[in-house]
């Protein structure tokens, strides 16, 4: 799908490489086919899905027309570069597969960062949704706020949620875009593009539906160790980075305390004493007696 209609408007490229997502990736693509905004352009691939995700795809290309291809898998960073490198859009709009926007999402981001060349990632809040689409839960109801590098790495404000990041293709193109060996792929581009000086504003409105599921990555915290860990490690010549490392630890520490005793043990070894908190003590507590 390319809509023209009003070329005044900027062209904003969506992206949505689906893997293994057959029961959402219809919702998803047709979240993204509804939207008001005038003029976006659909590229979809699939990245070597073994469930029937591709005739789903493929139903929905013959009626809308929109971009689709099919690959082996290479991973979701190879995936978003390939595709950002073909993808004619000023903005970049990366989505998952098994999430929803909002019809209003994409006009509202655009207007917002048409004056604010300062601004290389647009966000918003989120709803979460069951695996069956129902809402869980309420939005957090945070108030407009802008990022810095020291708010993303320090953690001084509350995050930019996944489904809702939009890019300034000229942000991404000047830090290299995604790195395929991290493959948790937000953080990093969001500390590399603050980084190089742009900031992310975080708009205080819904904008997305994040739908929670069996296979989210947040999930595997084995996973989100080590590229936590690996994206930080590209920083750490900032003299914050060991108090960083440090309160991840304790924060996965506390996570997986009763789920997964070994991984705690690892993440209590590798916090120095000095920064022991009352989640470490917490933690401890937790894979000794299975309270705290």
């Amino acid at each position: 799908m390319t809509s023209t209609s009003d070329s005044s408007q900027p062209l904003v490229s969506v992206i949505i490489a689906s893997y293994n997502h057959a029961p959402y990736i219809e919702a998803s693509i047709l979240s993204v086919l509804q939207q008001n905004y005038p003029n976006i352009e659909l590229l979809v691939v699939d990245d070597g899905s073994r469930d029937d995700s591709v005739a789903r795809i493929e139903a929905l290309q013959k009626i809308h027309g929109f971009d689709f291809r099919v690959q082996a898998n290479k991973g979701l960073s190879r995936t978003l570069n390939e595709t950002i490198e073909r993808a004619r859009g000023e903005l970049i709009a990366p989505f998952g597969s098994d999430d929803v926007m909002l019809p209003e999402r994409i006009a509202r981001q655009v207007a917002y960062m048409a004056d604010k060349p300062e601004v290389g990632i647009c966000a918003g809040d989120i709803q979460t949704i069951d695996a069956d689409g129902n809402p869980s839960g309420e939005p957090r109801g945070l108030p407009q706020r802008r990022l810095d590098f020291g708010d993303v790495f320090l953690g001084r404000k509350p995050g930019a949620p996944a489904p809702t990041l939009l890019f300034r293709r000229e942000a991404l193109e000047r830090v290299g875009s995604f790195e395929p060996e991290v493959r948790l792929e937000d953080l990093m581009i969001e500390l590399k593009i603050t980084h190089a000086g742009y900031f992310i504003d975080v708009l205080g409105e819904t904008l997305a539906l994040y739908r929670v599921h069996g296979s989210n990555t947040y999930k595997n915290y084995r996973f989100m160790v080590d590229n936590v860990l690996k994206t930080y490690a590209r920083f750490s010549e900032h003299p914050a980075y060991p108090e960083v490392c440090a309160r991840f630890r304790n924060s996965m520490l506390l996570k997986c305390a009763r789920t997964d005793r070994e991984l705690a043990w690892a993440m209590l070894r590798e916090i120095p004493p000095r920064f022991w908190r009352w989640k470490t003590l917490r933690g401890l507590l937790r894979m000794l007696h299975g309270r705290g």
